[in-house]
């Protein structure tokens, strides 16, 4: 295995050198440290990075807490934050806590004590006081989609203006019995489209028709049980409101089943659109959340705070972002 010294005699320059270009700890001229690099290539050369870490007193290390990633928005959004990282030079650590606090408890834990200079977390909001205790012992946390401490810097979209957004483009398009497919109120972006939800029909002068399940909120069969639900309870709904595309594909499932077409019969929007949504045999429309660019904003948000200094630590912030109404065929 190639050490510093076998670059630093290849590249014809002394070990201290080597070191500076490569970790860009102070100047070192271009045309050095371009044979430098060369020399480290050509090596094979890999730094020790534990090793940089108790030098520098940072792992160069993001870990990523999110409830789950198949089908979901924060595959997505994890792009953006790798890519981001990668940027500036950190690499990132994924945990999936399928909302389980107990799960995402103990994922906190380990990034804490193990190999993270920051988190970014989509949160349960059962771990908020671990949360601030982990901020106050250095590391720099960043909430991402879910707000759940206001303490601590977020990135989330405007969930009240998508739900509410959602009904008046639906009514627009001549639906009048609007059913919602949502999740806990105590995670913020399902409260917030319930509140923009309830507050448009109720301006529209319509019902409101919500529904439940025993299923976990981000999965298929909650959506598909809701929407029977629906369809049970309001003999005449037009319209099915899901909160995220997964719900919408059980939804789908269940208007299949029952053979009632989309659009002409029922028509389907998901709050929270997904790739997925526009590769269905009927494209679902979805208020798009511009994931890939919450992710790179979460990213360099912690980044910053662990890179300032630790009487110049960045004050909270609060970043929202809108999302877009693309129309497809499920409308």
């Amino acid at each position: 295995m190639a050490t510093l010294k076998d670059v630093a005699r290849l590249a014809c320059v002394d070990i201290s050198t080597v070191s500076r270009a490569l970790n860009n700890t102070s100047y070192v001229h271009p045309e050095t440290k371009k044979r430098v690099y060369a020399a480290a290539k050509e090596l094979g050369y890999q730094p020790n990075v534990m090793a940089q870490a108790l030098r520098q007193g940072k792992r160069r290390t993001i870990g990523v807490v999110v409830p789950r990633l198949h089908l979901a928005i924060f595959s997505e959004i994890l792009q953006g934050i790798e890519e981001e990282a990668r940027s500036l030079g950190y690499a990132t650590l994924f945990c999936n806590t399928e909302d389980n606090p107990a799960t995402e408890k103990e994922c906190l834990n380990r990034l804490r004590n193990g190999f993270a200079d920051g988190i970014i977390i989509a949160g349960t909001g059962y771990n908020n006081r671990l949360l601030r205790d982990i901020q106050a012992s250095g590391i720099a946390v960043v909430q991402m989609v879910r707000r759940q401490e206001k303490r601590l810097s977020s990135i989330v979209a405007d969930y009240e203006a998508c739900g509410n957004d959602a009904v008046h483009f639906l009514y627009e398009k001549g639906c009048r019995e609007i059913g919602l497919i949502n999740g806990s109120l105590d995670l913020a972006p399902y409260k917030g489209r319930h509140d923009g939800y309830c507050k448009a029909v109720k301006q529209l002068g319509l019902n409101e028709y919500l529904s439940q399940s025993d299923y976990p909120v981000n999965s298929f069969e909650h959506g598909y049980e809701c929407a029977n639900q629906l369809l049970d309870d309001v003999p005449k709904l037009d319209a099915i409101m899901a909160a995220v595309d997964i719900q919408g594909l059980g939804a789908i499932r269940a208007l299949t089943e029952r053979k009632i077409k989309m659009p002409e019969q029922v028509k389907l929007i998901s709050l929270t659109g997904h790739a997925v949504g526009r590769m269905l045999e009927t494209s679902m429309t979805s208020m798009e959340m511009p994931a890939h660019e919450m992710g790179k904003k979460a990213a360099h948000m912690v980044i910053d705070e662990i890179n300032a200094p630790a009487d110049q630590k960045p004050s909270t912030q609060h970043v929202s972002f809108g999302t877009v109404l693309v129309e497809r065929e499920s409308t």
